[in-house]
């Protein structure tokens, strides 16, 4: 009795599988879209067998993904990294988008998607020429003689609020001057970060 169980659970599973990447391979061929599939898994899902197949799929991947987290020093500090870069944009977006508060109090999806897609854009300007700010100081710097640490410059964020005055002058008469070509190379070889970063990930080059 239990060896017809265990057979009959196995040839459910064999089934689920082979569903699961029938699915998966509609999906990349286009013959479905996604949102199709998610209605479908949505309807009656926990009779669902796709959908029951691709939940435990799911948390096969994310078992997996938690042990090699915990296990995994330098993949625990990249993606502490990673977080931490995300939140300084975050905040740094918030602190551009002053007005009313940050708060978008319009109902209007399309307005409300319309003022984050324009805080998104100011931010990515600034960020941008902040970037170019240090590496003209950087420039300047090694111009005069100065030593820059590759790993030292690598640590300086570009979400930089000290020279930013919100509500100071916005003049538009220097809007048809032609700037002059930059370059935004700070002339500092990250190449042994690059190799650490390399090394540290396993993709090294082999002995």
């Amino acid at each position: 009795m239990l060896l017809n169980e265990a057979i009959a659970d196995l040839v459910n599973a064999h089934a689920r599988l082979d569903i699961s990447q029938a699915w998966a391979i509609s999906v990349r061929e286009g013959a479905i879209s996604s949102s199709t599939l998610l209605k479908r898994l949505r309807s009656g899902s926990r009779k669902n067998a796709t959908y029951t197949a691709f939940r435990e799929v799911g948390r096969v991947i994310r078992t997996v993904q938690l042990l090699r987290y915990l296990s995994d020093a330098p993949l625990r500090r990249r993606v502490t990294a990673a977080t931490n870069k995300v939140e300084a944009f975050n905040g740094f977006s918030q602190w551009l988008g002053f007005g009313n508060r940050g708060v978008i109090d319009d109902n209007d999806p399309v307005e409300q998607e319309k003022a984050m897609k324009f805080n998104a854009l100011l931010t990515n300007a600034v960020v941008s020429h902040n970037a170019l700010d240090i590496a003209e100081t950087v420039r300047q710097l090694l111009e005069e003689g100065c030593t820059i640490d590759p790993e030292e410059l690598a640590r300086i964020s570009p979400y930089l609020t000290e020279h930013i005055n919100r509500f100071g002058e916005y003049s538009t008469h220097e809007l048809g001057i032609q700037p002059e070509a930059y370059d935004p190379k700070p002339d500092v070889d990250f190449t042994p970060l690059r190799e650490q970063d390399l090394a540290a990930t396993g993709f090294g080059t082999a002995a």
